[in-house]
């Protein structure tokens, strides 16, 4: 999970669904994804090269609009609401252009990601969620199965953690029941120790983690060919495990293929034939 921090951070504004009427009964789990506002030059930079940054800003876009569909498909199976606990304060006018309206507002805009994550978890309990679920924002074909299973053992008895490691040594999604600020505590952030340095504050704590199954992010060019796989062939980094539909990123990556000369640039063939119907 890769972090974004601002100094001089603004006050706290608090989470906040957009419409009054979002969820007629609080569900059980409340997952917040971790996300910037799109902008050329600011969001999704990791992948400059191979892309530009006007490319790398629309698959922030593209990437969001499928975690969203993604979090609201799990909602069929479980007791989930959805989230973004964004930045750069002011930013919440693409939020509401780019999102559906059942999916909450946090502003998390602090200057260390460890805090940013603490905040977004504050807030999700604070609505009155008795699970907390933080998500990332690079990871548009993650399993919804995982999204489930995290909500299903978040309503178990007794505190726990949940927590979905990522292939680069990071983690893409952490749950909690509790506040607990010390698994946010001396985190190496967008390290490869990222993980096991938060399994090691679990323990120092004693606090039980669940994990996940394994999944990855899209933050380099390698992890940009596994994602033009999954979504030209259908080929699931787990082989146990059954990608989410990312559509909006397929037709976005369907699009730069045939238009310019990503295909190239990736050392990939450039057919993505049905990823977006």
């Amino acid at each position: 999970m890769n972090g974004f921090t601002q100094s001089g951070a603004s006050e706290e504004r608090g989470a906040h669904p957009r419409t009054s009427s979002a969820w007629p009964r609080v569900a059980f789990c409340g997952i917040a994804v971790m996300a910037k506002a799109s902008a050329d030059g600011r969001t999704k930079t990791r992948l400059v090269p191979p892309l530009n940054y006007q490319e790398a800003a629309a698959f922030n876009t593209a990437f969001l609009k499928d975690i969203a569909d993604n979090i609201r498909s799990a909602r069929g199976q479980a007791s989930i609401a959805g989230y973004i606990a964004f930045g750069p304060p002011g930013s919440e006018q693409f939020f509401h252009d780019n999102l559906p309206s059942d999916i909450g507002l946090i502003e998390a805009w602090l200057p260390a990601f460890g805090d940013c994550l603490f905040r977004a978890v504050q807030e999700v309990l604070k609505c009155g969620h008795r699970g907390a679920v933080v998500l990332n924002s690079d990871s548009p074909t993650l399993p919804t199965s995982l999204l489930i299973e995290t909500a299903h053992l978040l309503a178990q008895p007794g505190d726990r953690a949940v927590l979905g490691p990522a292939s680069d040594g990071g983690y893409y999604l952490l749950g909690l029941k509790q506040v607990h600020p010390r698994i946010f505590d001396d985190i190496e952030w967008s390290t490869s120790r990222v993980a096991d340095q938060t399994m090691e504050r679990a323990r120092e704590i004693g606090l039980d983690v669940h994990v996940l199954a394994p999944w990855y992010d899209v933050d380099d060019i390698d992890a940009l060919r596994i994602l033009h796989a999954e979504l030209n062939s259908g080929h699931s980094f787990e082989h146990a495990l059954k990608p989410h539909r990312a559509l909006h990123t397929a037709e976005l990556m369907k699009s730069l293929l045939a238009r310019t000369d990503l295909a190239q640039r990736l050392g990939v063939l450039p057919a993505l034939e049905g990823a977006a119907s």
